[in-house]
């Protein structure tokens, strides 16, 4: 299996997607390297420790547990992760490494950033979600009650290692939930990929081995070819936010206890579809083929008292949000799309009304 390259200015390093691959851990702890920490959860420890013990190769760490949840993604969460650290003798030496999924990725990257001033991480991602998205490309952060994500670092990682092997516990909704982000990468950058997703959704659906490999591997292909050419998102790399402009609005809304990540960016994806053929940018027949692609992981439920007025109010708090206007990212057709603003809201409150039907 492949690895890939995210080639930055102040930093290179690979992403790894390979079955066994948590087997080099401890080869990429720097060799004067201090304590290490593992930043994970009690369900991920549970079933997973023996490959992470396996791949230190019996250097000695301490284990950092997170509760877990996306409400429970908070500054406070990272403060008190911080003060055990150092209570148990963390210092610039020491290295995290982040043993989960897209939230442990997020939250322990970002612990990493502000320890110290900044410590090393290597994140190991447990969750298909956390493999071909949340654990590359060195975005970190915490909620606030008003929105997702809004503080956070930039902070590159040592390496990541996306570890097939890992996924044989995940639980099955959480197994679905990161398909729906394979289907943005494959509507923002892959046709190839997004026909693998639409035509094979039987396969992908059992998880088959080798069909599995594949969505992952070309998933981070295109991550880590984004983040070398926008590391801050100052450009590209915006497009790896279609379906989430609506779908981070979702989580906020729902107090970040509703859905999964993936579910939200699902319905997201899906208003971003209608609202790239309500403005003309794609066809009706790419908006429909889209639209089956998602649903055939699954239609995704619409909480109870989610209606559109209410995520309009959530979308001028969103981090995409520049001087009170909303971007967006609409598809110009499968495998490409484009970054627009000043659309209409109107059209926007009918995008979201489509979507959550």
């Amino acid at each position: 299996m492949p690895s890939f390259a995210v080639r930055t200015a102040s930093h290179t390093y690979e992403s790894v997607v390979e079955r066994g691959c948590l087997a080099r851990l401890g080869a990429l702890i720097p060799p004067r390297a201090g304590r290490v920490f593992v930043v994970t959860t009690e369900d991920v420890w549970a079933h997973q420790r023996g490959r992470l013990e396996a791949g230190l190769g019996g250097r000695p760490f301490e284990t950092l547990f997170f509760p877990g949840g996306e409400e429970r993604k908070r500054l406070s969460e990272v403060e008190a992760l911080a003060d055990e650290m150092l209570a148990r003798g963390g210092d610039r030496s020491s290295v995290v490494v982040a043993f989960g999924g897209g939230i442990v990725t997020d939250l322990a990257g970002f612990l990493a950033a502000i320890f110290m001033r900044g410590i090393p991480v290597i994140q190991c991602p447990t969750t298909l979600l956390a493999q071909v998205d949340a654990g590359v490309g060195g975005k970190t952060g915490a909620n606030l009650a008003g929105g997702k994500n809004l503080v956070g670092a930039f902070w590159q990682p040592l390496a990541v290692l996306a570890d097939p092997d890992v996924l044989d516990t995940l639980p099955r909704r959480e197994y679905i939930a990161g398909l729906y982000e394979v289907i943005k990468c494959g509507v923002i950058a892959s046709e190839p990929l997004f026909r693998v997703m639409r035509n094979a959704a039987g396969r992908v659906l059992a998880a088959e081995g080798e069909t599995v490999e594949r969505i992952i591997a070309e998933s981070v292909r295109i991550k880590c070819e984004v983040v070398s050419a926008d590391e801050r998102e100052g450009g590209l790399r915006r497009i790896l936010n279609f379906g989430h402009t609506v779908g981070h609005a979702i989580e906020a809304e729902t107090g970040y206890t509703a859905y999964l990540h993936g579910e939200a960016v699902a319905l997201g994806m899906k208003a971003a579809t209608e609202l790239s053929r309500l403005t003309g940018r794609l066809s009706a027949q790419d908006a429909a083929e889209i639209l089956a692609c998602v649903d055939s992981y699954g239609p995704v439920a619409v909480a109870p008292g989610l209606d559109a007025d209410k995520l309009m109010a959530r979308l001028v708090k969103d981090k995409k949000t520049v001087r009170g206007e909303v971007h967006f990212v609409l598809a110009t057709g499968i495998g490409s799309v484009e970054v627009a603003a000043g659309i209409e809201p109107g059209l926007v409150r009918k995008a979201i009304e489509l979507a959550l039907r």
